[in-house]
Formats: C-alpha cells, structure tokens, sequence
C-alpha cells in the first residue's frame, strides 16, 4: 500500500492512509502524532516511531489510527515479554522499554499540570520506581467465559472487545498466582459449573479472583458467581486448600446484577479464612476479599516512604485521612501523630480499617463512614465534641474521578498547614490542584510521581502543598532536597 501525502484538508478522511511520527504518548496508552496541524492517536506505538497508519475514526480536530506498518521503529521499542501482550487489553506499553514508559509517565503528570491546572514553574520530580516491571501485582481478578468448544476460558479481554484471551500465567502479577490458573479452570470444567453468559444473563460464575500478600506468601481465592448454588462448592473449595498450602481462604462474592462491576455488595467465606494477612509499612493488614488496597505493595510504599520524609513530624499533630479505605495510610501516620481521623464512604472498608487499628493496638486512629464532602462539612459529627478540630495535615487519596468541588471547598475552609493529595490520574489532580492554588490558600511545593503500574500508561503522583504564609505551628515545609 502506497503512503499517500495530501496537500489540502479534503483528504483527512476515514480509511486515508498516512505517514505518521510519534512524538508524544497519552495517558489512554496510545501514541500521539500530529498531521495538518490535527491530533491523530495510534494505539501500540512509542515516541520515535514512524508508522504508516490508517485513520480508522476521524473527527474534525482528531482522529484515532491503527498501524498498518512500521516504517522506522523508535530505539525505545522492545520485544514485549508477554507472548499475548498485542492482543489482551490488560498492558498498553510491554512494547516500550521501561526507561522511556518512565519518561513518557513524568510528561503525562507535566503536561496535566500545566494544561488542565493553568499552574507554571511547577516541581515535577523523575518518577520514583521499584525498579521492578514485571512480576508486581499482588492481586488479580480475570473474567471466565466457555468457549465455542465448551472449554472454560480465564484472562483479560481483548482490547476493545469482550473477547477473552485465554491466560495460564500473567508476568506482571506476582509468579505466585500462576499456578492456580490452569487448575482453576480444570476444576471448573469437571464440576461442570454453569459459566455466565453477559449476552443472555444466564449461568452462575463470573470472575476469579486471587490476591497474595507479597510479604507473607498468604493467597486468597475469591469466585464472583450469582450465588453460592454451585454443586460440590464446599468439596472443592476444601481440596483446594488441601492442594495449595499458601492458600488461606475460600471465598464466594455474590453479584446477580446485570453489571459491568465486578464484585457484589456480599461475599460468604466457603472454606478457611475471608482475609488474608499482609505487611506494609511495618504493620499488619487483614485483606478481604473485595477491600481496596493499591496493588503493587513495595511500590506504595515508596508513596508513604515520601510523605513520611517530607513531614517533620513531632507527634503532637493532628491528621485527616479523606478517602482512607482500609487504613493503609491512616494506620502509619498514626504512628508518627497524635490523633488521625480517616474519612471513607464504604462501610465495609471502615469496618476493616478499625479491625486493623485493632490488629496493631492502635488507639489514636478513628475512622467516619460517609461521603467525604459531607463529612468534611461544618455539621459533621468529626466537627462536634469539646475544642476546635484544627488538623496540621489533610491527606487525599481519592478515585480516579478526584475530589468533588465540595471536598475542595471544605478543605479550603479547614486551611491546614498541609495538604498531601495522591492521585491515580493526572488529569483530575491537575483540575483540583488548580482549584486549591487558584484560591490564594496554598502552593505546591513539589510533586512526586511514583509508578505504581509498570507496563501500562497509569501513574501516581503525590502533590506536596503548603498553606501560604504559615506560621510554623507543628508540621515544617519538608527538608530541603
């Protein structure tokens, strides 16, 4: 196929096959390239490429490509370590050299700040990493389909479809897990379990779900099926703790909604325990099987690693913990503080948070289940009682959607010394960090990127913020780099 090389607008047509460089990488994963002064997004390429692309979908200031060739590869490509890594949807960036996906990660957190933030002259340190790409994640939940054939099919989907690419190992998850998927599937198929259907709603399991905890070698299983009807569930939920010594629990989460969500609001133990037991940060946790928890242990450790630097603490501050899950934060800023009040709107999340507070005799640690706009508001019950709640530090550690307006507002009412804000996406931390700033209140001090998801195009970033004119109550600016 020829490259064609229009000379007027009139050719920027679906199916027009051009001549692409790749200069720049999205946040979605895909690479970008510029042509007529339009934005094209070529999925499976890296800076440096230059491709011969076909516009598959074209709008009049963009358009989405696909690679029909390579004209000149980038010198950042590599060959991807995962032998599905072009069809399943679960990496974006195996074809990268890790080096570069670090690069490519820092430009994302730049560019947000700067484009969707309004914010200039902003610190954006090299992203902090573990060194480690591959083997890191301590937790993975797979789709289950039936084949044509009538096989029982687990692994991610491919990309942009529902179509399941069939997995017996994974190497980004922790080399742990791999030996349950092959006999998982074995035992499904000779229980003859009925297999969901999303086309038709019918049949009985959904997912599958297995966690470890990196530094104590616990596993748990977990099925999502729409109930616990399963012939000779409790036999082999039984065998299968026979089978695998690690294994500690078997577990079954309920979802009977037509959905797209993974898990149900009730899990029922079968067999052993509901949890398992991991280390972080010098405590212990217990894991549900549904309990939030970032999914690269040694990495988020690396995130409170540098808050707990760039605090100096004196223990006698006071801490909000917005967004808290389970404690993962709030459990060991409670052993650097006073007093910590972690905020979170999941129920079951705070019922698990206090079970670890207690886990480590923690008795300076409450936890509050509500929205966190609500109870940041000035008629929460955090604000009742005898003297003034006036926290030195607010740590945020939101969804990927960021903070609501209300959130933000109510920390501008607090104005605590500091504010620690860690995101999973740069683009709504850009957005709620120029709320913050915009408002005269704080400044940023730094921000620290950290990967927590290597091979793929997400990043993290804590953004380090300072109330303007502050006097030095309890919590300094943070040492000097």
């Amino acid at each position: 196929m020829s490259t064609i090389q229009p000379s007027d607008n009139t050719l920027w047509q679906q199916g027009q096959s051009i001549a692409l460089d790749i200069e720049d990488l999205a946040d979605s994963g895909d690479g970008v390239g510029r042509w007529q002064q339009r934005v094209v997004f070529v999925p499976d390429t890296a800076i440096g490429d230059r491709a011969l692309v076909r516009l598959v979908r074209v709008k009049p200031r963009y358009a989405r490509g696909k690679v029909l060739a390579l004209l000149e590869p980038s010198p950042s490509r590599q060959r991807p370590p995962c032998i599905v890594a072009d069809k399943c949807g679960g990496c974006q960036w195996q074809h990268i050299e890790y080096g570069a996906q670090l690069q490519g990660k820092r430009q994302q957190v730049v560019q947000a700040i700067e484009r969707i933030g309004g914010l200039e002259n902003v610190r954006v340190n090299e992203v902090l990493s573990t060194g480690e790409s591959l083997g890191y994640r301590n937790k993975a939940t797979y789709p289950i389909q039936r084949s044509k054939t009538k096989q029982i099919r687990v692994g991610y989907y491919q990309k942009g479809t529902h179509k399941l690419v069939n997995l017996n190992q994974c190497p980004v998850q922790d080399d742990r897990l791999d030996p349950f998927l092959a006999q998982i599937k074995q035992d499904i198929q000779k229980r003859k379990w009925y297999v969901y259907d999303e086309k038709t709603n019918k049949g009985e399991v959904r997912h599958l779900g297995l966690r470890v905890g990196r530094r104590t070698g616990e596993v748990l299983l977990t099925l999502v099926a729409r109930s616990t009807e399963l012939p000779g569930l409790e036999d082999q939920a039984k065998a299968w703790l026979r089978q695998y010594p690690e294994l500690v629990g078997v577990c079954v989460n309920i979802n009977g909604k037509r959905t797209n969500r993974i898990f149900g609001e009730k899990t029922e133990c079968i067999a052993g325990e509901s949890f398992l037991t991991e280390e972080f940060a010098g405590l212990r946790f217990r894991l549900g099987s549904t309990a939030f928890f970032q999914v690269n242990t040694e990495a988020a450790e690396l995130i409170w690693q540098e808050i707990d630097r760039e605090l100096d603490w004196n223990g006698e501050e006071t801490a909000i913990d917005a967004y808290s899950g389970i404690g993962t934060f709030s459990l060991p800023l409670a052993r650097r503080v006073r007093r910590v009040i972690g905020l979170e709107i999941h129920e079951d999340s705070v019922r698990q948070a206090r079970e670890n507070a207690q886990l480590n005799d923690l008795t300076n640690v409450e936890f509050y289940a509500g929205r966190v706009e609500s109870l940041l508001g000035e008629n929460s019950p955090i604000f009742q009682g005898e003297g003034k709640l006036n926290p030195n530090l607010v740590l945020l550690d939101p969804p990927r959607q960021g903070c609501d307006r209300a959130v933000l507002e109510a920390l501008l009412r607090l104005k605590s010394d500091r504010i620690v804000y860690v995101s999973c996406k740069p683009a709504t931390l850009a957005r709620d960090l120029g709320i913050l700033c915009e408002s005269g209140v704080y400044y940023i001090d730094r921000i620290q990127p950290v990967d927590l998801f290597p091979q793929t195009a997400h990043i993290e970033a804590i953004a380090f913020l300072q109330k303007r004119e502050q006097s030095p109550r309890l919590l300094s600016v943070g040492r000097t780099r």
